[in-house]
């Protein structure tokens, strides 16, 4: 029995340590040897204060007392003890014993215990406090935490929802998080229907892998509610900054010739005065260029520009895009009517350009705009005051449209107050080569190139043009120019130039092959009817309302048509 005794006190983790009445040790196991660093062998029969001499065990034996879980510092070790008497049948004390344990490692995992509840504490409050929806679930696909974000877009509480199947929050599509679990990869931007409402959601998730272990899927949900309204507003801001935006300055306009000198002297003088001006010169010269120009250098600036393409819109919107129209206007009206252009830019500058497309009927509400500084909406009578600077533009000879009765004589006096004619680039040669420098610049950037010139001879090919679509013309070959080059070369030749210009001879031969081939009726009258419309086009300037007229169709059919056989003219 005492050898069993022996080895139970050897092999338990408590450290334990008797003594008799007179305070000699008579007990002292392995525990305690590894506590206190002393030996059995050393120790027994001896005092115990001579060893332990923080030891309350003589104060046990005089007093009988229990002490219990004490701490204690034996050997720089930090313990908790209990202290009990030893008594005999009789109820004397004959001894005393002490049971104690080393606790520093108690201790130092209860730190961690208390980080662990810290951390854990900070990922609850992150976790509950983000605006993203987040959803997790275990390896089985079961919903095991879901936070209020969750809960506010998908209208599922936790006791909805936690416990239950991965899909049970899915109104229509397929649950993501059955999606990662089965292929152990992210899934992203699908689209669902969550909760009882079917709210629009793009759901993001991913999978949880522990010590190269799968243990569950978290997921993301956006409200695509949101997002749809973010972009609408971006696509109105978008509108918005498109419409204030004058991009160009005088700095950008280069001005050789002396004629676009003039041109641009007379814009400057006009910049810082209220009055209207004219803008007038052949298609692509840049006369919304010198729109840009004149509203950044004026007291205007820091307002609106908007842009109005007066041959782009329908005649029969033009009137309600200008001036706005009232609820009920007409079928199809806005509910709460929708302003103009004018009264967007109110305390800014507007730029009507191709302003000799204007239908008859328009052109005499313009007429009271810059008459009497008011609109009228579509469908309404009271008169709205606006503060507009107004810029027109024509590619048209406006004094013949006069004479033909397409346009308003008075109304061309009120546009015509500073008139500002812009050349030709046929007529302005010596600033082909600046403007290709120019072109090459804003090309590199774009294309990813490295292009410093371009060679005499090809400069020579540029110059010999007459350039009926003027400087757009020019802009669009120089790119397809520096598009035919190498990324190593840094040089125009005239061999990357477009084969526009080497086509003479074979646009020749092509017509004499054509005119030989024997063609059906539709095709001969498309040929025939294309030849009128060019004719008719060039007659009158370019002006597209005025040749509707005299063919006897509709303005939007002669566009129908100028872009089915692609007539480019010179306005």
């Amino acid at each position: 029995m005492k050898k069993e005794l022996d080895v139970i006190l050897s092999s338990t983790h408590d450290a334990i340590f008797a003594v008799d009445i007179e305070g000699r040790i008579t007990l002292f196991n392995r525990a305690a040897e590894k506590i206190t660093g002393l030996k059995e062998g050393d120790v027994l029969g001896k005092p115990v204060e001579k060893y332990i001499t923080s030891t309350r065990l003589p104060y046990i034996l005089k007093t009988g007392e229990t002490e219990l879980n004490r701490k204690q510092i034996i050997n720089n070790t930090e313990i908790i003890t209990s202290r009990m008497p030893v008594k005999d049948e009789q109820g004397r004390v004959i001894g005393a014993v002490a049971v104690f344990r080393d606790i520093s490692e108690i201790i130092d995992l209860t730190h961690e215990i208390y980080k662990l509840k810290e951390f854990q504490s900070l990922l609850e409050a992150i976790f509950n406090s983000t605006q993203d929806a987040i959803t997790v679930c275990d390896e089985k696909g079961i919903h095991v935490l879901i936070n209020p974000a969750y809960t506010r877009l998908t209208g599922l509480e936790q006791n909805e929802i936690i416990g239950k199947q991965a899909a049970a929050d899915i109104y229509e599509g397929n649950s993501v998080h059955m999606q990662v679990l089965k292929t152990q990869k992210p899934v992203k931007s699908a689209r669902l229907k969550v909760g009882p409402h079917g709210k629009e959601v793009v759901a993001d998730a991913a999978p949880i892998i522990v010590d190269g272990e799968l243990k569950g899927s978290v997921g993301v949900l956006h409200d695509l509610t949101d997002i749809k309204k973010l972009n609408r507003e971006l696509m109105q801001a978008k509108q918005i900054i498109r419409k204030l935006e004058a991009r160009y300055t005088f700095d950008d306009i280069i001005a050789l010739d002396k004629g676009m000198v003039a041109a641009l002297e007379k814009a400057k003088q006009a910049a810082v005065t209220p009055a209207t001006v004219l803008l007038r010169g052949e298609s692509g010269t840049g006369k919304e260029l010198f729109a840009h120009a004149i509203h950044n250098l004026s007291n205007r600036k820091y307002n609106q520009f908007v842009r109005v393409n007066c041959a782009a819109i329908n005649e029969n919107l033009l009137e309600s895009e200008l001036f706005g129209y009232e609820e009920g206007a007409f079928t199809g009206a806005r509910k709460g009517g929708k302003i103009g252009l004018f009264e967007e830019a109110h305390g800014g500058t507007i730029f009507l350009d191709e302003i000799g497309e204007i239908p008859i009927s328009t052109q005499a509400k313009l007429l009271r705009v810059l008459q009497e500084k008011e609109i009228v909406r579509v469908g309404g009578t009271n008169p709205i005051h606006i503060d507009v600077r107004v810029i027109a533009a024509t590619n048209i000879h406006l004094e013949k449209a006069i004479e033909l009765g397409t346009f308003r004589e008075d109304l061309y006096y009120r546009l015509n107050v500073i008139p500002i004619i812009i050349p030709p680039l046929r007529k302005r040669r010596n600033e082909i080569y600046p403007l290709v420098i120019h072109i090459i610049e804003n090309y590199n950037q774009e294309y990813g190139r490295n292009v410093e010139d371009i060679t005499k001879d090809a400069l020579d090919k540029l110059m010999a043009y007459d350039w009926p679509g003027n400087v757009r013309e020019l802009q669009n070959y120089v790119s397809r120019a520096i598009v035919n080059m190498k990324y190593s070369e840094n040089i125009i030749t005239k061999d990357r130039l477009p084969k526009f210009f080497d086509n003479e001879k074979i646009i020749k031969e092509a017509e004499k092959i054509k005119s030989k081939q024997v063609k059906t009726l539709k095709e001969a009258l498309e040929e025939y009817e294309e030849e009128i419309i060019k004719a008719r086009l060039k007659e009158n300037d370019g002006n597209r309302t005025l040749t509707a007229k005299q063919l006897n169709i509709s303005v939007r059919n002669l566009y129908y048509k100028i872009e089915k056989f692609k007539i480019h003219h010179e306005a």
